[in-house]
C-alpha cells in the first residue's frame, strides 16, 4: 500500500514522504491515527504543489537545524551512574540522561530527538541528535561510576567464615517406637 506521511513517524519516515507499507499497518494504524493518507494520483499532485510552495520554508528550517547542530559538534559527555560490583549499571542510560547532561553544558535539546541504544555497562558510547531529516550530530559520551572511574574497583573477596564445629545430632526418630506408643494409647 502506498501512503503519504502527514507526520514524522519514528522508525518509518518523515512528513510528506511517499512510502510503501504493509496493508495491515497502513489500514489499521497509520490511516486511522491520521499519520498518513493514501497516495492517490490526486494526493501526490497536491503534495507536489504544497512542496513547491513550502520550498523556501523547508530551506530555512534546514539552515536553522544546521546552525543548531554546529553548537553540538565537538561536545563530549561524561555520565555518572550507579554500578554493581561488575561493570553493569543499575537501570540504563537513555535519551533523557543525555539531554540532562547536555542541559548542564547549556545545550538544550528535547530528549525525543536523541536516539541511543540501551546502555547497561560502563564504557564509551555514541548518541545521535536528529535536528532535521538531513541534519544529525553524533555525540560521544562515556559512562562512569559515581566516583568518576571508568572501571570499578575490584571488591575485596569476602573472608571465609571461621569453621564452626557441628553439634552432635539428636537421636534419630524411630518410627517403630512411635507406632507402639500410638497403639498403646
Amino acid at each position: 500500500m502506498k501512503i503519504i506521511l502527514k507526520k514524522d513517524v519514528h522508525g518509518l519516515g518523515y512528513k510528506d514522504e511517499i512510502l510503501t507499507v504493509k496493508d495491515g499497518y497502513g489500514r489499521n494504524y497509520l490511516l486511522p491515527q491520521g499519520f498518513a493518507v493514501l497516495a492517490t494520483e490526486k494526493a501526490i499532485k497536491q503534495l507536489n504543489e504544497e512542496l513547491k510552495q513550502r520550498a523556501h520554508k523547508i530551506a530555512k528550517m534546514k539552515a536553522d537545524a544546521e546552525a543548531q547542530a554546529k553548537k553540538f559538534e565537538g561536545v563530549s559527555l561524561t555520565i555518572k551512574a550507579r554500578v554493581s560490583e561488575g561493570r553493569n549499571i543499575y537501570g540504563s542510560v537513555g535519551p533523557k540522561e543525555i539531554a540532562a547532561a547536555l542541559a548542564e553544558k547549556g545545550l538544550e535539546i528535547d530528549s525525543k530527538l536523541i536516539t541511543i541504544k540501551g546502555v547497561k555497562t560502563l564504557g564509551d558510547y555514541e548518541a545521535v541528535a536528529h535536528f532535521h531529516r538531513e541534519v544529525s550530530v553524533a555525540i560521544p559520551f562515556e559512562v562512569v561510576n559515581e566516583e568518576g572511574e571508568k572501571t570499578p574497583k575490584k571488591a575485596e573477596a569476602p573472608k571465609p567464615a571461621p569453621a564452626v564445629e557441628e553439634a552432635p545430632a539428636e537421636e534419630d526418630f524411630d518410627a517403630e517406637e512411635a507406632e507402639e506408643e500410638a497403639t498403646e494409647a
